[in-house]
């Protein structure tokens, strides 16, 4: 770890005499990247943040949202990008353990996760092998704390191959209440550790995370990944629990990026007040650690709370009770923040620095933007039949049925919609609610048209929502992207985090929190702007209609078509290119009409048209038992990629019409039938599979990795 100069010579300035080398790493670390956002925040203010369900917003380890006056949810996302190339089982692990950390700490119950996934192509074994790991790390993890991951996303593309991303985002549940902030409340208040023993993993993760990988990352910052323990994490949420319920925390905020330095400075940061630490009050799983290793390892598994005097001893009893270690390590002051530490020598300070400068003073970057254009027309001929297989068959529209299978996804007895749908529902039986979650992104739309592609990223979250009758309430935010240094990297990822924004206001769905990930380059080349969103809703009931056909109804697609092939996996397969499709001017109209149609007592089946086309849709719509015979005039109406549509099966077709009159076309394209297969007429061709067929393309995954 190195301070650069220009912030060694900015720090030096503000504190009148050179920083020592503990200060100097706090200082590398809190300024980086990954903590400052020093190259993003200038464009984070696109985002509207506000509105009145709205309870907290951006800036605390989780947004809070109210479903009520008295019922909160909690939203947060997370990356571990590096982490996951290094050692993906740890990294992928101890992201999930992160973003529920960030739950805790504003008083909330974690529960529900979604992960984002994008990885290199699917036939390349290296690939294969952080695929593997990743979604074993994060299984493991989230089985073993009981929390369900409930939904997300995965896709491959080669621009991944160098970099995997894992994007892991956590609804919570609290109460007004409850709530707890990470902001430090008064001078003379106690800051005490609970949780695991800080060992040497993770040092210098903040840093690590803020530059290109190496050729030998995968051994040469082994040490900058954190090691999990699930049942610790089991056991500091119960914990966590009981201490709010008995109003023992004043605030509060996880060990993450920085460790206890990042946390501790934070927190009283935020509350404009500074600290006096111990660092030998700390209690260490490994002997003999200096101060740098005890301010900045990012051992997993902890939090700081400030604590009134008085409850000091009640939160130490509930931390043995839970079998946690318990330091009280210094106090909320009105000063500086400092640290001391005497090892085995005498007593120094190692840290004397103004907490908010430490905190919020690092300067933004101004980097070049090199604005993206889309490609021209040139459309393949390609042979209907063979695409068709190819793009039903393909790994990202594939059924990622091996990997949810691997997931808890019903621990807690909330979910009431399963992993494998549009979105996923839970039940927030408090409220008399369902929360629906959806959560992804769609590298290929980005990578050809990063404003247009991210608006159609938050256009087709939206939608998988309205398909399952949910309302939008609010979202969170996973902005990757590569090195922005490079003027054509920071122009795409400029473009996508403004498309992403536009969309969002048009559906007045408030972006309250999120992630910034940057310097995602390596040998490789950089990943395309990655604009992954996590969206939640509100539904009446805890179901919703399902995705596939019941064999009684008509089909109507719903919605306009946006009239291009670009970012298609059809033309990923056929070659050629195209611009993006055309979104519709008034997509909240139509999301609303779509919502509305599908809770109507006629509507038999709804699923959202996106990745795939309507190929995938309707492929997708097929059951054992029940069918789908379609007629489509070309190949263009069959792969084109336009979100803001959906397929509805319904026994009342004028019903349906009528919901949508002056909002979007319906068209009428086919019936459902009693027999499990897909009959498809494009134009004057006719193509045949059955539902045996149809699951054999789309188990590509499942039985490659068997």
């Amino acid at each position: 770890m190195s301070l650069p100069d220009a912030d060694r010579e900015l720090v030096t300035a503000e504190l009148g005499r050179d920083p020592t080398p503990a200060e100097a790493a706090l200082f590398e670390n809190l300024w980086s990247e990954h903590c400052a956002y020093r190259s993003s925040r200038p464009l984070l203010g696109a985002f509207e943040s506000e509105g009145d369900q709205v309870v907290i917003g951006p800036g605390d380890d989780a947004a809070v949202v109210a479903l009520d006056d008295e019922t909160y949810v909690t939203l947060g996302i997370e990356s571990h990008n590096h982490p996951s190339y290094v050692d993906p089982f740890d990294g992928a692990a101890t992201g999930v353990g992160g973003i529920v950390r960030d739950t805790m700490s504003m008083g909330a119950y974690p529960v529900a996760l979604t992960d984002s996934l994008y990885f290199g192509e699917f036939d390349r074994e290296h690939s294969r092998y952080l695929f593997e790991g990743v979604v074993e790390g994060i299984s493991h993890y989230g089985n073993c704390i009981g929390v369900p991951t409930v939904g997300g996303s995965v896709a491959f593309h080669e621009g991944y191959e160098g970099n995997p991303l894992v994007n892991v985002a956590c609804l919570g549940l609290t109460s007004a209440d409850r709530l707890v902030t990470a902001v430090a409340q008064e001078p003379g208040n106690k800051l005490v550790l609970v949780g695991n023993g800080t060992g040497r993993d993770g040092l210098g993760g903040a840093s690590f995370a803020s530059e290109d990988l190496a050729a030998n990352a995968e051994t040469k910052d082994r040490p900058a990944v954190q090691v999990g323990d699930p049942y610790a994490e089991k056991r500091l949420i119960e914990a966590n629990e009981q201490l709010v319920d008995e109003r023992l925390l004043v605030s509060a905020r996880d060990l993450g990026a920085a460790g206890l330095g990042g946390a501790s400075s934070e927190l009283v940061a935020k509350g404009g007040l500074g600290a006096d630490i111990d660092l030998d009050a700390v209690h260490q799983r490994e002997p003999n650690m200096n101060a740098l290793e005890i301010l900045l390892a990012e051992s997993q598994e902890r939090m700081c709370y400030e604590v009134r005097p008085e409850d000091v001893e009640r939160v130490a009893a509930i931390a043995e009770r839970f079998d946690l270690g318990c330091s009280v390590i210094g106090d909320v002051t009105d000063g500086n923040y400092v640290c001391t530490f005497a090892g085995d020598g005498d007593r120094e300070t190692v840290v004397d620095v103004p907490a908010e400068y430490l905190a919020d003073g690092a300067p933004m970057n101004d980097l070049n933007a090199e604005a993206p254009s889309q490609p021209e027309r040139d459309l393949p001929d390609a042979d209907l039949g063979e695409a068709v297989k190819a793009v039903v068959g393909n790994p990202n529209t594939a059924s990622k049925r091996w990997v949810y299978r691997q997931y808890d996804h019903q621990v807690g007895t909330r979910t009431g919609v399963l992993p494998g749908d549009d979105a996923a529902v839970i039940a927030i039986r408090e409220a008399g609610l369902g929360v629906a979650l959806s959560a992804g992104a769609e590298p290929r739309w980005t990578e050809i048209a990063p404003y247009e592609g991210a608006r159609a990223v938050a256009l087709e979250n939206a939608t998988n929502l309205a398909a399952k009758g949910a309302t939008p309430l609010a979202a969170v935010d996973c902005l990757n992207g590569g090195n922005p240094e490079k003027p054509d990297v920071y122009g795409g990822f400029s473009a996508a985090v403004d498309g992403l924004a536009d969309m969002c206001a048009h559906l007045s769905v408030p972006v309250v929190g999120g992630n910034v990930s940057l310097y995602n380059d390596s040998a490789a080349g950089p990943i395309p702007p990655t604009p992954t969103l996590a969206m939640v809703g509100t539904t009446e009931g805890y179901t919703a209609p399902p995705a596939t056909v019941s064999g009684d109804g008509d089909l109507l697609l719903v919605g306009a078509t946006g009239g291009a092939l670009g970012g298609s996996e059809y033309l990923a397969h056929a070659g050629g290119s195209d611009r993006f499709p055309d979104l519709p001017d008034d997509a909240a109209s139509v999301l609303n009409a779509l919502a509305d149609v599908a809770g109507l007592e006629s509507t038999l089946a709804v699923h959202d048209v996106s990745h795939g086309g309507l190929a995938v849709t309707l492929a997708e719509m097929v059951g054992t038992d029940a069918g789908v015979e379609a007629t489509l005039a070309d190949d263009l109406a069959l792969f084109e990629e336009t979100p803001g549509r959906a397929v509805v099966e319904t026994a009342d077709p004028d019903a349906v019409r009528d919901a949508f009159d002056g909002v979007a076309p319906v068209e009428h394209i086919g019936t459902a039938t009693d027999e499990g297969a897909l009959s498809l007429t494009v134009g004057d061709e006719t193509l045949r599979y059955s539902a045996e067929r149809i699951r054999e393309l789309r188990s590509v995954i499942e039985r490659e990795l068997a």
